[in-house]
């Protein structure tokens, strides 16, 4: 009889590894979770936005009520800035202030923690301080892993959700090597304030939070952009920048993070506030072209580990494709289980689960975003002075004749690098990853 120590080994305690570890655990497997970390979440920077929450409920009844949650999202803010200037978007809809929510703030560390506690309540064994340094293969198929260079631990089932580093998958021959352009570097800062002092200063009542995102100067020449957060009693404010063009720039991301914060209409926002936690991290933006391979005998990858974080320019989602992803792996587990067959047709079912669910849809849907929109250098660096600017001149009442509206912003459009051929480009570029 081949050796089991668990049924199902998932490496990494994250929002995937912890979805993974809990469902099959109520499968009735045997589940070993390792955190390599001191406690789950310890790895983890905190300020994030949640979304999906018809999946949230379904996969932890009264997730709104139990879940360390910090705001519910009920203005979502886009900015376009310059070294002086900031043109914002506001959109607030009151319907998403009804229970449960369409969106949340919450800090990782505390998310991670509950997360991983649930699936220990339903059964897993939780490991922390467990680092995987190799993988172990029979005959071609995963069939456990090694923890801290000497314990070897056995399973039909191993499922990554290491991050997007992972060890695993690489191990495993199942994730490539991703190109500077395909990564970016997050940098977040948690700044402390009082509750009635984020209330006051973000118009907020009760449990209302912002999700602020900006695009333009806040990156520098690099191509990428910025965030706030509220929560409760601070806010979390970053950037994110592509790798290549962050090198290329010249800038280091601590140089630009101070410039964002010291901004003119981010210092009202922050001003007497203290830093609480300060760090960054790399996140694939790659989107579908960068997935690493999804499953193979005894292996299926889920989360940051397989590249799943989509980035549209006005969205950027990851941890609801890392939960749902580690709950989707972890029923395909079962069904090995059920059938005892862990070949690689049987690992792909996982595969097929995605399909199903609609998270490989969504991803090939905007598979264009990262290349076209993303990191699109005019998107970047220039459109945000020229709307600034257009704005600029739409209330420029000085000694001079007012213009109407189309020729002051050819107008302006002339003055800028832009030429109109760029601008018809760029539409049809957005447009296609975007629009149609």
């Amino acid at each position: 009889m081949e050796r089991r120590d668990f049924d199902v080994i998932v490496v990494g305690a994250g929002p995937a590894g912890s979805a993974a570890a809990m469902v099959t655990a109520q499968g009735g497997a045997k589940v070993a979770l390792l955190e390599r970390g001191l406690y789950a979440g310890s790895k983890n920077l905190s300020g994030a936005g949640l979304y999906d929450t018809a999946m949230l409920e379904r996969l932890y009844p009264n997730f709104h009520v139990e879940a360390p949650i910090e705001r519910y999202v009920t203005r979502k803010m886009l900015g376009f800035i310059t070294p002086d200037q900031l043109m914002s978007i506001s959109y607030q809809d009151d319907k998403k202030a009804l229970a449960p929510y369409e969106g949340y703030t919450v800090l990782r560390p505390q998310l991670d923690m509950w997360l991983a506690e649930k699936a220990v309540k339903a059964g897993a064994y939780l490991f922390t301080q467990s680092v995987v340094t190799d993988v172990i293969k029979e005959n071609g198929a995963v069939k456990g892993v090694i923890v801290n260079d000497n314990e070897k631990l056995y399973a039909p089932v191993v499922i990554a959700a290491d991050g997007v580093n992972s060890f695993l998958a690489k191990a495993a021959g199942m994730q490539k090597e991703f190109h500077p352009h395909q990564m970016s570097l997050g940098v977040k800062e948690v700044i402390s304030l009082s509750r009635q002092t984020i209330e006051e200063r973000f118009q907020l009542k009760g449990n209302e939070g912002v999700a602020f995102e900006l695009v333009g100067s806040v990156s520098g020449f690099a191509n990428g952009g910025g965030f706030i957060y509220t929560h409760k009693d601070c806010i979390s404010i970053g950037l994110v920048a592509q790798l290549s063009s962050l090198q290329a720039s010249g800038h280091t991301p601590y140089q630009l993070m101070d410039d964002f914060k010291q901004h003119p209409a981010i210092v009202p926002m922050i001003a007497g506030g203290v830093t609480r936690e300060y760090g960054g991290h790399l996140i694939p933006e790659g989107g579908y072209d960068c997935f690493s391979k999804l499953s193979d005998a005894g292996i299926m990858v889920t989360g940051d580990a397989a590249g799943m974080v989509l980035v549209t320019g006005y969205l950027l989602l990851g941890i609801n494709y890392a939960i749902e992803s580690g709950a989707l792996a972890a029923q395909n587990a079962l069904n090995a289980l059920a059938a005892n067959d862990f070949s690689k047709a049987s690992m792909a079912g996982y595969n097929k689960l995605l399909n199903e669910s609609g998270i490989l849809p969504t991803f090939k849907k905007f598979r264009k975003a990262p290349v076209n929109v993303v990191n699109n250098v005019h998107l970047q660096n220039n459109y945000a002075d020229l709307i600034c600017n257009i704005m600029h001149n739409l209330y420029d009442v000085g000694n001079k004749p007012i213009p109407k509206v189309l020729p002051m912003a050819k107008g302006v459009l002339k003055e800028s690098e832009l030429s109109m051929g760029d601008v018809v480009k760029d539409v049809m570029k957005i447009g296609g990853a975007l629009l149609w």
